[in-house]
């Protein structure tokens, strides 16, 4: 897996998300499904996944919710902590779904289509207190169960090989191969040989295993 930006930030960028959902939910009293709308919305969820440093170190939580609200034009005054961060189940939802974002490469907007953030903060117990991999295996079956069919996967079973048949024949490691198909990797941007090999394997083409929008385009008609 190809991260965004190095391990040496992941602390700092779980942190710091952690600590933007418990000032935006437990100090400002938002929702917290309605403030990850906006930090979706506002941009800087993307600046954040592709390691821009402003996000991951160059700002504290705080100031990550009160830049996002601004921008989504939500508060221009900002409530004080008066007591300091605890680390609850808020602040646990930002900073496990920071983790697993940067482990799996998926945005923000990608998982939370999926699941809500809600659903996150509920899985604090008892995963709290497993190790982060723990939460990556458990979500990453939740997308499993939610996930619509892959077109990989769809031709593999027409094809009617295993996961492991496959992976082996199209020499595709077996735990990235059904990250494809569960969607938990973007099998549109694993590298040109790893897709061609599959579509070998497959007797397909590489568009009948790739994704495409769900959202159709409307074309531009004016001249």
């Amino acid at each position: 897996m190809v991260h965004y930006y190095s391990e040496d930030y992941l602390d700092d960028a779980m942190n710091n998300l952690g600590e933007a959902m418990y000032y935006a939910v437990t100090v400002c009293g938002l929702d917290p499904d309605e403030f990850m709308d906006y930090f979706i919305a506002s941009g800087v969820a993307h600046q954040f996944e592709r390691g821009n440093p402003t996000y991951l170190y160059g700002m504290t939580g705080t100031e990550i919710a009160m830049d996002v609200l601004r921008k989504m034009n939500r508060k221009t005054e900002f409530p004080p902590i008066t007591d300091g961060f605890i680390y609850t189940e808020i602040y646990w939802g930002g900073w496990i779904l920071a983790y697993y974002q940067w482990e799996t490469g998926r945005s923000f907007r990608d998982i939370l289509w999926i699941i809500s953030m809600k659903d996150i903060i509920e899985m604090y117990y008892p995963l709290h207190e497993a190790p982060e991999s723990k939460f990556v295996d458990v979500l990453d079956a939740i997308i499993v169960r939610k996930t619509p069919k892959s077109r990989l996967q769809q031709v593999r079973k027409q094809i009617g090989y295993t996961q492991k048949q496959l992976a082996e024949k199209a020499e595709v490691n077996l735990r990235t191969l059904q990250q494809y198909e569960a969607g938990a990797k973007d099998i549109n941007k694993a590298s040109v040989q790893t897709v061609m090999n599959l579509a070998k394997v497959l007797c397909c083409s590489v568009e009948d295993i790739i994704e495409y929008p769900t959202v159709a385009v409307q074309p531009d008609c004016t001249l």
